[in-house]
């Protein structure tokens, strides 16, 4: 059974790495609803929608999914919602015709149901993921899992810089979507292949229960907390990336050549920094990892400014951003992975989702504050509040980040 899920996780993040492109949260979906006449105040919520209230919503679908005696099923109706809401999307784009405020939330409505039935899935990925891989391979597992993700992404990413380049929009993004959607289709032959074992038996839970579990793991664990602080501080890069192609625009314009190149350099510095993680970590000691994640993520705001004047240069920026998303993937999963036993896996995931508040509030107000405060003044108030996260990192005690 081991060997068997092993490679079904392996098999799935080969075909999500190739759909994740076409639908990437930091560079096509901003720069395709900016095309569609977005104001920031859209993008942020967007922001908020893909990066934030996704994650909110695991508490939610937790409380449900920790109660199903198979995971498998609820994992595979998540995906299916998402492909329908791409190919709902692909379509709907296709037949736009002149863009307008109603279609840019028909829109955003789609995006959020792709992103929440995302959310439901991956309260049952992480929980199978911890049940039946055992610990010894898990780092093994994550690291191989986002270096396949990477080459995947990376590849797929000259076909989004082709597309965009070749195409108008929308129908450009149309075919990038209905793409994603049959990509994702076929990710789904990994997980069909997974094999759960018999779960043990557990005691029915009302709701009220559930939720007093919730309150009493913050409570009682302290690394749940010290946990929290390191999502909603350093976190904050994930809902800060997307601003980049909006600092972009506002200078010199958005379109498909430059979104394609945006990509690429992202997913090329998420490779890199995938490649040097799994060459550089020893054994399961995460720490001077965390440190670097960190550093890197408020640096990176930071040269956006500097660079934006050099367009030739500006792409670095990106550079920088995919590096940080890949280190933060790799260190929040395993993190939680070890903070967590089989029984209560589905509860700590739902807090870690539900308690990054920050990346719902950050691209929230940034868009409305953009307009007032300009670039400069926002994205050095992000890279140090990014800092902050440098407490958790220092006290977290989990085994691997000793």
């Amino acid at each position: 059974m081991r060997i068997t899920n092993y490679r079904s996780f392996m098999i799935h993040a080969l075909f999500l790495s190739l759909t994740m492109s076409f639908i990437d949260v930091n560079t096509v979906a901003p720069a395709m609803l900016t095309e569609s006449g977005a104001t920031t105040f859209h993008l942020g919520l967007l922001t908020a929608i893909m990066v934030g209230f996704a994650s909110f919503m695991q508490l939610l679908f937790a409380t449900f999914i920790m109660g199903f005696k198979h995971k498998k099923p609820a994992l595979l109706v998540g995906i299916y919602f998402r492909v329908a809401a791409l190919a709902s999307l692909g379509i709907f784009l296709h037949n736009l015709g002149e863009p307008a405020t109603w279609k840019i939330w028909l829109i955003l409505f789609l995006i959020t149901v792709f992103s929440f039935s995302g959310a439901w899935a991956n309260i049952a990925y992480t929980d199978i993921l911890g049940s039946t891989i055992e610990k010894p391979l898990r780092k093994k597992l994550l690291t191989q899992k986002q270096l396949i993700s990477s080459i995947g992404l990376i590849i797929s990413s000259v076909v989004v810089k082709i597309v965009l380049s070749y195409l108008s929009y929308p129908d450009s993004y149309s075919l990038l979507f209905l793409m994603a959607s049959l990509l994702l289709l076929f990710a789904t032959s990994g997980f069909w292949m997974l094999k759960e074992g018999e779960p043990p038996e557990r005691k029915r839970q009302s709701l009220a229960d559930k939720l007093g579990m919730f309150a009493e793991a913050i409570k009682g664990d302290r690394n749940v907390m010290l946990y929290l602080v390191l999502v909603n501080t350093s976190g904050v890069i994930l809902s800060t990336l997307p601003f980049l192609v909006v600092l972009a625009n506002q200078h010199y314009g958005m379109d498909g050549g430059r979104t394609g190149t945006f990509l690429l350099f992202q997913l090329s510095g998420s490779l890199i920094a995938t490649i040097l993680a799994n060459l550089f970590s020893k054994g399961q000691r995460y720490r001077p990892l965390l440190y670097f994640f960190i550093f890197l993520g408020a640096f990176t705001p930071l040269v956006a400014l500097l660079l934006i004047a050099i367009p030739s240069l500006y792409p670095l920026a990106f550079l920088l951003g995919g590096a940080t998303s890949a280190l933060y993937h790799i260190l929040t999963v395993g993190i939680l992975l070890e903070i967590s036993t089989d029984e209560n896996r589905p509860i700590y995931t739902g807090i870690g989702g539900a308690g990054a508040l920050m990346n719902i509030l950050y691209p929230m107000l940034a868009g409305l504050l953009l307009p007032y405060l300009g670039f400069p003044l926002v994205f050095i108030l992000t890279s140090c509040y990014m800092l902050l996260g440098l407490y958790a990192a220092k006290h977290l005690d989990c085994g691997i980040v000793a």
